[in-house]
């Protein structure tokens, strides 16, 4: 099973989506599709969508999810990433109306460079990136959290 995220942005991805449509009629994605699509108002007759769904549903479906196609939103790719799946990234563009700023192209830059996601800035090209996933094996994510709290713990023993 193949799973979209689009968080919960209150602007639409609906490009990201007509991409997926695009690549499972074209028979690149022959897998079952769920996409969770939070505010983005979108028809397919090719995947099951919901909006949001309660936490302990959408951990379930992660973790039968074999790729994770995603807006490049920080915490979509880190959940994909934490659950150790594979995780193709596609940034919202301001110019499309789907973010304030292009801040997710910085994300894509960063985490895309280091090997964890595969990125997809040409969306007819999905069917290719899809089929670089099968043989990608990602970056192993590593939270840096404890260094963060020691570096705040030092500071605050300093005051």
């Amino acid at each position: 099973m193949i799973l979209i995220l689009l968080g919960t942005q209150d602007k639409p991805f609906s490009r990201l989506l007509e991409a997926v449509d695009k690549a499972i009629d074209k028979g690149y994605i022959k897998d079952e599709v769920i996409a969770q699509v939070g505010h983005t108002k979108y028809v397919s007759k090719n995947m099951k969508m919901f909006d949001l769904i309660p936490t302990l549903e959408y951990e379930k479906i992660i973790k039968e999810a074999s790729l994770i196609i995603t807006h490049a939103g920080i915490g979509s790719i880190l959940t994909g990433l934490k659950n150790g799946k594979k995780v193709i990234a596609a940034a919202r563009l301001k110019k499309y109306h789907e973010h304030t700023n292009d801040h997710q192209l910085q994300i894509l830059d960063e985490l895309s460079s280091k090997g964890y996601v595969l990125r997809l800035d040409d969306f007819d090209k999905l069917g290719e990136v899809i089929k670089k996933a099968k043989n990608f094996v990602p970056a192993k994510y590593e939270s840096n959290n404890q260094n963060f709290v020691e570096i705040v713990e030092d500071y605050i023993d300093d005051l």
